[in-house]
């Protein structure tokens, strides 16, 4: 469960966003089935009520702005799907694509996707092997991702799905210097349009808006060993 929903629908409010009775119903579903899921499989170290409505619907939600209207959009290493699920909710009009390297997750998201009524597609599949693909390659109008991992790494993974003229959404954590990712995203086909900071509860975050304006190169991704030696 996440707070009550008028304490849910002001919290939305500070953010300039709105939640309907139907929303709230539904992240209600999604924070329950989250809390049960964990127990038996590793989804989030968030289980908290208010850190879930913050840290997971709200910092999904919040990129909402960013995303054209009936975007198709790949979240890389989805996890628990955020940001992709919770901005289905929010946003009907866009398609999903939720790829993760764990199986287990893949599982947890169909049974919840089902619970919500929400249509995507499932990919169990490592990115720098989708990355290849030409089903997937340079298909989409969005990547997103929220991970740990470095710009430049997570630009190899993630920028080779965009359609050049889309975007990539970086979801990334206050301290990282961007900078230090700009020649990877150049040689991948992209260029940083933005770079936002905001709070979520008491947490700083940062959002990087990277666009596509070129192919990206057939040689990216590189596969998972050369990725890990040097980062681009």
């Amino acid at each position: 469960m996440i707070p009550d929903y008028e304490t849910s629908r002001k919290a939305f409010e500070d953010y300039g966003l709105e939640c309907s009775e139907e929303l709230y119903g539904k992240l209600c579903i999604y924070a329950d089935f989250l809390v049960k899921s964990n127990r038996s499989v590793n989804l989030t170290a968030i289980t908290e009520p208010t850190e879930i409505l913050y840290k997971h619907f709200i910092d999904s939600i919040i990129i909402c702005g960013h995303i054209p209207e009936n975007a198709e959009l790949i979240d890389v290493g989805t996890g628990a799907g955020f940001p992709s699920v919770p901005l289905k909710l929010y946003r009907p009009d866009i398609s999903i694509t939720l790829l993760d390297s764990l199986n287990k997750r893949i599982e947890f998201l169909k049974q919840l996707c089902e619970r919500l009524g929400v249509e995507a597609e499932f990919i169990h599949e490592r990115a720098e092997n989708l990355g290849k693909d030409s089903k997937y390659r340079e298909q989409f109008d969005v990547s997103c991702a929220r991970a740990v991992a470095n710009m430049s790494l997570l630009s190899e993974l993630c920028i080779p799905f965009v359609k050049e003229g889309g975007i990539f959404v970086a979801m990334k954590g206050p301290t990282e210097d961007i900078s230090l990712g700009a020649r990877a995203v150049e040689i991948l086909g992209g260029e940083i349009r933005d770079e936002y900071s905001y709070n979520v509860a008491d947490e700083r975050r940062k959002l990087v808006i990277i666009k596509k304006i070129s192919h990206t190169s057939t040689k990216y991704p590189r596969n998972s060993s050369q990725i890990k030696k040097k980062n681009l």
